[in-house]
């Protein structure tokens, strides 16, 4: 099982929002999509999903085509930014609706989850918070149990609080059902803990889609005097540089080697930094 993407191209106005994107999304993994603002997250997720037709390209679900097989195109569940759902019914219709409408959804468990949130099922949609949206809208991606499970900006509007609470109740589905989800995010480091896998579009094309920890090896950071770091340099690729009166840091691509000078200090880039140093490499 898995989701093919193949050659795939969209444009807006003549610009290229994704230029030829090749992803193989493999099952049973947690998957973090990372990119700039613009980089065609978004959208990717959207076609997808079929929410958005392509311009050239495919997207196989299990090796069917999506755009042609609604069956296999049932196999996935995307929760977007929008919000989609009447403002004028409440809770309690709302999941009814959805219950008829899918048939994996847990209801039981939805209306657990609605205390976890502080939320009551006889409250009308347009009476909740921008945060009570958000995490109505995490609720239901959460009870509706399919193979692959899309979730594009799922935290936007919740509080810490909540934002480590769905973490945790993201984790807990995948290891009760596994089944793979994709998590599109800015924030990073608030799952880098949960997400195995590493995708990484900038300007409409992937760069990075490896595994989290193989990701993690490619870059570290050097600090010390300036001409001491500048010697170092020499030998390595550097993403980005930053100094501070006579020091300096330098951001390297390549594992850490063995042998180094006392006088540097030597640390391992996490997710989110090594994130900002590549996608910022161009600005530097």
């Amino acid at each position: 099982m898995s989701i093919e993407i193949k050659n795939l191209c969209k444009s807006y106005e003549k610009i290229k929002t994704l230029d030829n994107i090749n992803l193989t999304i493999e099952s049973n993994k947690i998957y973090g999509l990372f990119g700039r603002n613009g980089a065609g997250k978004t959208t990717l997720l959207n076609i997808i999903d079929n929410r958005v037709f392509p311009d050239s390209g495919t997207v196989l679900i299990d090796g069917k085509n999506a755009r042609k097989n609604s069956k296999a195109l049932s196999k996935i569940y995307m929760m977007s930014e929008s919000n989609l759902f009447p403002k004028d019914i409440k809770i309690k219709t709302l999941f009814k609706r959805i219950n008829d409408f899918y048939s994996e959804f847990d209801i039981d468990k939805a209306n657990l989850l609605l205390n976890e949130f502080h939320i009551t099922e006889n409250k009308k949609i347009r009476g909740l918070s921008t945060g009570q949206i958000t995490a109505l809208k995490l609720i239901t991606g959460l009870c509706i149990n399919r193979p692959y499970l899309v979730f594009d900006e799922p935290v936007n509007g919740l509080d810490a609080n909540y934002r480590e609470k769905f973490y945790k109740l993201l984790l807990e589905k995948y290891i009760e059902s596994p089944c793979t989800i994709i998590v599109s995010t800015h924030l990073i480091d608030e799952i880098a803990n949960i997400v195995e896998d590493v995708i990484i579009i900038d300007n409409g094309k992937v760069t990075i889609q490896k595994s989290k920890d193989d990701f993690l090896l490619q870059g570290f950071s050097i600090s010390g005097k300036s001409h001491i770091v500048d010697e170092f340099a020499k030998k390595y690729e550097i993403i980005s540089s930053e100094e501070f009166g006579t020091i300096k840091t330098i951001y390297v691509l390549g594992t850490i080697p063995a042998n180094l000078p006392n006088e540097v200090e030597v640390s391992q880039l996490n997710l989110q930094k090594l994130f900002i140093k590549l996608t910022n490499k161009k600005e530097d």
